[in-house]
């Protein structure tokens, strides 16, 4: 996978890893770490303001020389701003979710900017082919955070079917045979979030780490499929609680997402494990042990190269 990688010669990365973008979590540091071990780090802009962003990435320019990325978040109201500093700060590469980035894709491709949009179907990879996109991210609804209705093994053959460019996976990879599955299934690369949460560098709260350490296969609950975006996160307190209000009708959408509001930040700043909403994929109940990104990365291609799945 490693010798005939696109992303790879795409990108200018030594192994096809992609380290998910998890708001909050992915920062300057982590994204660094991920890069200057070979792989491509992402930092997450999320529904931060434009001053964090532009913050993050001149801090990365500092800790690495490797390519790194700055995934966009559409939703968020300053979405306009944080596209204009992608150009301004010289960003090579961008992956983008929550929506279609169309509206930004010719000043970005103006600029040089490689573009990879995260999608959940086979529409919407095709209408990013039609756009402009280098690649996409294809995620399975095993990933962590917000989630679509399909699952890795259905998902990446369809895209990659319906595609010329390359097809990077998410969703439901922990190890080298996740890769060897995907790769299978003609992906050229993998993207994993739920493993580099446990990363050492990666600065989200310890109460958060333990509890993806301690996770088993059915530790993952989804809630706010009745809001129109559902999100996979770890079974606790807060998303049980949620996850019932959903299904009584006396209780307004409104109400619903007010519940939601903050959750995820006292997860991953404060560690509340009663009222915080932990983002995480099925994959945890595989997570066992805190690595640093060049131990994790190597980990897995190193038995990737000695099975010869090329």
């Amino acid at each position: 996978m490693i010798k005939d990688s696109k992303i790879c010669k795409m990108l200018g990365i030594k192994y096809p890893i992609f380290q998910g973008p998890m708001a909050w979590i992915s920062d300057a540091p982590l994204a660094a770490a991920v890069s200057n071990a070979g792989g491509l780090g992402i930092i997450s802009a999320g529904m931060a303001p434009p001053e964090w962003v532009r913050d993050q990435v001149k801090q990365a320019k500092k800790l690495t020389k490797k390519p790194f990325a700055l995934n966009v978040l559409l939703v968020n109201p300053d979405a306009d701003k944080i596209a204009d500093i992608v150009i301004e700060e010289g960003v090579r590469v961008v992956t983008t979710g929550a929506g279609s980035p169309a509206k930004y894709m010719k000043k970005w491709k103006e600029a040089g900017v490689i573009v990879i949009p995260v999608i959940a179907s086979v529409a919407l990879a095709r209408m990013m082919q039609r756009s402009g996109a280098d690649a996409v991210v294809a995620e399975g609804m095993e990933a962590g955070g917000h989630v679509g209705e399909t699952t890795t093994m259905c998902l990446i053959p369809q895209v990659v079917d319906a595609l010329d460019i390359p097809v990077i996976a998410a969703g439901g990879i922990a190890d080298w045979r996740g890769v060897a599955a995907v790769r299978m299934l003609g992906a050229d690369a993998v993207q994993l979030g739920t493993r580099f949460l446990v990363a050492a560098e990666c600065r989200v709260h310890p109460n958060f780490k333990q509890m993806v350490l301690n996770a088993k296969d059915i530790s993952t609950i989804v809630t706010g499929k009745r809001l129109g975006h559902p999100v996979r996160s770890l079974k606790t307190t807060m998303s049980r609680d949620f996850f019932q209000k959903e299904y009584d009708t006396t209780i307004s959408n409104e109400e619903l997402e007010d519940m939601a509001k903050g959750t995820f930040r006292k997860a991953v700043e404060d560690g509340d494990e009663e009222g915080g909403c932990f983002l995480c994929g099925q994959i945890a109940g595989m997570v066992k042990r805190e690595q640093t990104c060049k131990e994790i990365i190597e980990e897995i291609f190193d038995e990737v190269q000695k099975r010869g799945i090329a």
